[in-house]
């Protein structure tokens, strides 16, 4: 199985630390970001990688060669404008189209979800499986109890919604930024820049978006420089 590490982000959150470098190489213990997310793949015997960049990208692409490419297969899909998840998933096609699963992992996540078990867990006659945990967030993935896809979205901030499929009796989870997908998912996704959960709710309609519970797993958003004041793994 093949990976997509998602890195072309500029970082605004961990300013002034990604004023001189990347979020992607941002230190955590002593190391980067960036490092921890492919060890973590290393470790589940994903071996073929790509990574998307753009701000910074030569800083990130100096770092992966100084280090030998980790020992695996990693190729770079260069952005010349940021196209967002979506866009930029659907830009690597090339190489991740060959295999029949990949996993999507943004890299200022950490956690200790086991890979394996989010796999077994993948249903047949789903387009895309997506990482979520009970916890408190501001922005919720809405899923149906009976079927377990995906039929909405919501801002508790903003109070700004989208439901796709009516759904009486439903979960609300907060996303953690970590997806399995079938490379059926390039038949729905177009070219150009957007959200790849705006391309999940336009999928879900007619096709299972459904979810990974991992509730019980450590995990933390490293964008924000909070998270680097205590440890979490």
């Amino acid at each position: 199985m093949k990976a997509m590490i998602l890195a072309a982000g500029l970082g605004t959150r961990l300013r002034p630390w990604t004023n001189t470098k990347p979020k992607a190489l941002v230190q955590y213990q002593d190391k980067p970001l960036l490092q921890w997310v492919i060890e973590k793949l290393i470790v589940y015997n994903i071996k073929e990688v790509i990574i998307n960049v753009y701000y910074m990208a030569d800083m990130i692409i100096d770092f992966v060669k100084k280090n030998n490419y980790f020992g695996i297969h990693i190729e770079f899909s260069q952005e010349e404008e940021l196209l967002d998840t979506g866009g930029g998933i659907k830009k690597a096609q090339w190489f991740l189209e060959d295999s029949p699963m990949f996993v999507v992992y943004n890299v200022d996540i950490l956690s200790d979800i086991n890979l394996k078990n989010m796999l077994n867990a993948f249903p047949q006659n789903a387009i895309a499986s997506l990482a979520v945990q009970q916890r408190e967030t501001s922005r919720y993935l809405i899923f149906d109890k009976k079927r377990k896809n995906l039929c909405g979205w919501k801002n508790t901030i903003t109070k700004s919604q989208k439901i796709i499929n009516k759904c009486k009796n439903y979960y609300e989870f907060a996303f953690s930024g970590i997806h399995i997908i079938s490379n059926k998912i390039f038949d729905f996704l177009p070219e150009g820049k957007y959200s790849i959960i705006n391309a999940y709710l336009d999928i879900a309609k007619k096709n299972i978006i459904t979810f990974y519970d991992h509730s019980h797993d450590k995990w933390r958003d490293m964008g924000q420089i909070e998270s680097f004041q205590s440890s979490i793994l």
